[in-house]
């Protein structure tokens, strides 16, 4: 199997792309490597891993990678509704317009697995579980773009659109920024979070699990094609809060203070429905308890103060 996985350095890549290699598949990597970080460092050695700096949105690039693939993951993105808010050119350029590119040089035979955002769904129903049937109704410019890239990569034979929940978990190239690392992140360094419209609701998912889901729809292309999945954990549809208390259990002394005044700038609050990826014979590995876990241990070789005198 020759997978090309764009982006490839970044958080689910850092992740995906070694168990890609684990199995045996040639996997080559186009990336701007514009961290500077060696992400992929613990791939180098392997004669089936290749890395290419470029921009995916230069399709003078991506198109002689492309058809040495069997494969092709679209990861590269603009993640998040405030980096995204931040760089609305880049956000529509890269999320959005380089994978309508892409999709006009995917041939009949190739498998398209792509990652989207269950961000999608905006503001969910008051008591409905959102299902891959719902409306969708994206309350950013990172929603929107990826809403459209996905109708896109649908429109082909041989893809896969996985809808993902907030992700969590460590990784080589890991994120601070995303909620339950965020979180946890304040309960071991601060020991207190201020949360802004504490109401609203998420799921969430780890890291490997999303890698899991990947592997399982390529292996299962068959059956699975064509269509939108769900990837989340179904015991984890929680408000902020209710995830504040799921991080105490395991940080004494960890409080949060509900703002009187304050927004969340991204609105996004809804319950997700998994069934119909778990249906299929997915399942998840990690619960939220042992993710959490897990970054307090990862958290305790972390510094996040480059800047500080200590």
């Amino acid at each position: 199997m020759r997978v090309l996985v764009t982006g490839g350095a970044g958080y689910i890549g850092s992740m995906l792309v070694p168990a890609m290699l684990g199995r045996g598949w040639q996997v080559t990597v186009l990336d701007t490597f514009s961290a500077g970080e060696p992400f992929l460092a613990h791939s180098c050695a392997d004669p089936n891993f290749d890395a290419v700096r470029g921009d995916c949105r230069d399709m003078r690039v991506v198109e002689p990678l492309l058809k040495q693939a069997d494969v092709v993951v679209p990861l590269a993105a603009l993640v998040g509704a405030p980096l995204c808010a931040r760089d609305q050119i880049g956000a529509t350029s890269l999320n959005r317009d380089a994978v309508v590119d892409l999709m006009k040089l995917v041939g009949k035979s190739q498998i398209v697995a792509y990652p989207t955002t269950n961000s999608g769904y905006g503001v969910g129903e008051a008591n409905a579980p959102c299902t891959e049937e719902s409306p969708l109704r994206p309350v950013s410019l990172y929603g929107r773009t990826k809403v459209e890239a996905e109708e896109a990569i649908l429109t082909h034979g041989n893809s896969l659109s996985f809808r993902l929940a907030t992700v969590f978990g460590m990784a080589p190239r890991m994120r601070l920024d995303l909620l339950v690392n965020d979180f946890t992140w304040r309960a071991v360094n601060d020991r207190a979070v201020v949360l802004f419209e504490a109401h609203f609701r998420r799921n969430y998912i780890h890291v490997r699990d999303v890698v899991k889901a990947f592997l399982h729809g390529i292996d299962n292309v068959g059956s699975m094609r064509q269509q939108a999945y769900n990837v989340g954990l179904s015991e984890a549809n929680l408000s902020k809060s209710q995830l504040c208390e799921r991080i105490a259990r395991h940080v004494p002394g960890f409080v949060w203070l509900e703002a009187p005044v304050g927004e969340d700038p991204d609105k996004r609050d809804y319950v997700v429905s998994n069934d119909k990826l778990e249906a299929t014979g997915w399942v998840p590995d990690y619960g939220l308890d042992k993710g959490i876990i897990e970054l307090i241990k990862g958290y305790r070789m972390l510094r996040n103060g480059r800047f500080a005198n200590v």
